[in-house]
């Protein structure tokens, strides 16, 4: 596969260590020793780039497997530390706790809400919200506003602001964080991005939210594989 062109070590074995990593927050020098106890010689850094290049990856293609994905949206923000210093992550599910979409953040500002939900429009395009459910923060009716009068989003769609109905995604942060903990903060953006991206299309195989046929260890190895093109 021309993906892992040059790579010396077999494809299942990347794959291997790229869900471990992002399904059970470990650390990078953990998880190198949990594969030479299987026989398999790889050091942290090289298990660090096939993160960085492989969960994104993995998140591309896993999604395609998603499906449906409800109308009524659930936004917030947590904090992420990158580079020493705390950032916004925006993320989005479903009322059934379903991801949307996530975005990182330098700022918690109206551009900010703005480009978030219109990168979450751009990926639910086959699943438009018809509701938005938010905290307070002056910054989202302003940008939904915006996204109305471009167009883009249904004048249709409800604004609320309810903490009630938004406990689903705060509680979904924390399990989030506890993935994201070992890692003991990122370095760069686009490094954050990429590993938080494998962290929540691993919670969201596990959850059983990409049309698993078989809801088990063995069925979310297959799923992963099989995108892979290596099992039928």
């Amino acid at each position: 596969m021309s993906l892992f062109k040059r790579r010396r070590f077999p494809v299942p074995i990347i794959l291997l260590c790229v869900r471990w990593y992002c399904k059970y927050g470990i650390s990078y020098h953990d998880l190198a020793e949990m594969m030479h106890e299987r026989g398999v010689n790889v050091d942290p850094p090289t298990i660090f780039r096939w993160v960085q290049r492989y969960a994104p990856e993995i998140g591309k293609r896993v999604r395609r497997c998603q499906g449906y994905r409800s109308g009524s949206w659930r936004v917030d923000e947590t904090y992420v530390r990158v580079g020493g210093k705390w950032k916004y992550l925006f993320r989005a599910l479903d009322k059934h706790g379903q991801l949307i979409d996530f975005m990182l953040s330098d700022r918690r500002n109206t551009i900010a809400a703005y480009r978030f939900l219109r990168k979450a429009l751009r990926t639910m395009s086959d699943y438009p919200p018809s509701s938005i459910t938010t905290d307070k923060l002056v910054s989202y009716p302003k940008a939904i506003q915006r996204l109305q009068k471009e167009g883009v989003l249904s004048n249709d769609v409800e604004h609320r602001t309810s903490k009630y109905l938004n406990n689903i995604i705060e509680a979904d942060h924390g399990a989030l964080k506890r993935v994201i903990r070992p890692t003991r903060g990122f370095q760069r953006m686009a490094t954050a991005s990429a590993t938080i991206k494998g962290f929540e299309v691993m919670r969201m195989i596990r959850r059983g939210h990409c049309g698993l046929a078989q809801r088990d260890v063995a069925g979310e190895i297959r799923l992963v594989n099989q995108r892979f093109g290596l099992a039928a």
